[in-house]
C-alpha cells in the first residue's frame, strides 16, 4: 500500500514539474490544449496541463531582418546592387504563429521583390539621392502586408546601393568636372569683383581728387577777394579821414603831407595830370611847387621817349 502511496506522489510531482513553465519579460506564450489555440500567457511563472496542453514562446522585442543583397535594373537600365534592413516588432502573437509559416523567410522575399519595384522605377540618379523616400515606400508595402501577421514594420534601411565599377568611375569623372567648372566659375568672379573694386576705388579717388583741387581754388580765390575787400576798405577808412580832418579845418601837416607823398606815385607814373590844392593847405605850397618841378620834368621825359 505505501509502495503505491509513494508512487503516486511522485507522478504527481513529476506532473507538476511537466506542467511548470517561466515565461520571460519579452515573451508571450500562446496555449494550445489538443491541438487547438487556448490562451495566451503573460511573462512570469505559468502551469499548463502537461500531455493535454503545448506552450509555444514567441519573441516580441524588435528584431533585425537582413535582406541579402541583389541586383535590381533601374529605370535607365543600369544594374545596381540594393541591400536592406528591416526592423520589425510582434505585436499579435497568435498571428505570428497561425497565419503565416515563416515570417522571417516571407518578410525578406516581400523587401527584395517591393525594392525591385521601387527602384526600378527610378532613374539611377534618382535611386541614388532618394534613401529616405525609397526606405519610407518599402516600410508602407511592407508594413499593410504584414499587418494580418500580426507584426509591425518599425523601420526599413537601405544600407548600400552600389551601381557598376564603370558606372562609379564615369560619375566620378562627371563629379570632378563639375567640382573644376564651379572652381573655374567662383575664380572668374573673383577676378571680375576685384576689377570692379579696383575701378571704383580709381574713381572714387579721382573724384576726392577734382575736389580737393576745386576746394583749394575756391580757398584762394577767397582769400584774394578777402585781401582785396580789406586793401579797399584800408584805402577808403584813409581817404574818408583825410576828409574829415580837411573839413574839419584840423588837418596836420604831416598827415597832408602824406597823402600828397601817396599821389606823387600816381604823378610819377603819368596816370595823374591834375592836382587840386585846397586853400588851407597854403602852409605847404613849397612843397607843392617841388612837386610840379617833378611833374613837369617826367612829362619831358615822357616826351622824348
Amino acid at each position: 500500500m505505501g509502495g503505491i502511496i509513494i508512487i503516486i506522489v511522485v507522478l504527481i510531482i513529476v506532473f507538476v514539474v511537466m506542467g511548470v513553465r517561466i515565461i520571460q519579460p519579452w515573451q508571450k506564450g500562446v496555449v494550445e490544449r489538443l491541438g487547438k489555440y487556448n490562451r495566451t500567457e503573460n511573462p512570469g511563472l505559468r502551469f499548463i496541463l502537461p500531455i493535454f496542453e503545448v506552450m509555444k514562446k514567441v519573441d516580441v522585442r524588435e528584431t533585425v531582418v537582413d535582406v541579402p543583397p541583389q541586383e535590381v535594373i533601374t529605370k535607365d537600365n543600369v544594374v545596381v546592387t540594393v541591400d536592406a534592413v528591416i526592423y520589425y516588432e510582434v505585436t499579435d502573437p497568435v498571428k505570428v504563429l497561425y497565419n503565416v509559416k515563416d515570417f522571417y523567410t516571407a518578410v525578406t522575399k516581400l523587401a527584395q521583390t517591393n525594392l525591385r519595384n521601387i527602384i526600378g522605377d527610378m532613374q539611377l540618379d534618382e535611386s541614388l539621392t532618394s534613401r529616405e523616400k525609397i526606405n519610407a515606400s518599402l516600410r508602407t508595402i511592407l508594413d499593410e502586408a504584414t499587418d494580418k501577421w500580426g507584426v509591425k514594420i518599425t523601420r526599413v534601411e537601405l544600407q548600400k546601393i552600389d551601381p557598376p565599377q564603370d558606372v562609379m568611375e564615369a560619375m566620378h569623372r562627371q563629379m570632378k568636372a563639375e567640382r573644376e567648372r564651379r572652381a573655374a566659375i567662383l575664380e572668374a568672379e573673383g577676378i571680375k569683383q576685384s576689377a570692379i573694386l579696383k575701378a571704383e576705388g580709381e574713381k572714387q579717388s579721382a573724384i576726392l581728387k577734382a575736389e580737393g583741387e576745386a576746394e583749394a581754388i575756391r580757398q584762394v580765390a577767397d582769400a584774394e577777394k578777402f585781401k582785396k575787400i580789406a586793401l579797399a576798405e584800408g584805402e577808403a577808412a584813409a581817404i574818408k579821414t583825410v576828409f574829415l580832418a580837411i573839413h574839419e579845418g584840423k588837418p596836420t601837416k604831416d598827415l597832408i603831407t602824406i597823402k600828397y607823398l601817396e599821389t606823387l606815385k600816381d604823378i610819377a607814373n603819368g596816370n595823374a595830370s591834375k592836382l587840386f590844392v585846397p586853400y588851407e593847405a597854403s602852409a605847404i605850397l613849397g612843397s607843392l611847387e617841388m612837386m610840379k618841378g617833378i611833374f613837369e620834368k617826367n612829362k619831358e621825359k615822357e616826351s622824348k621817349e
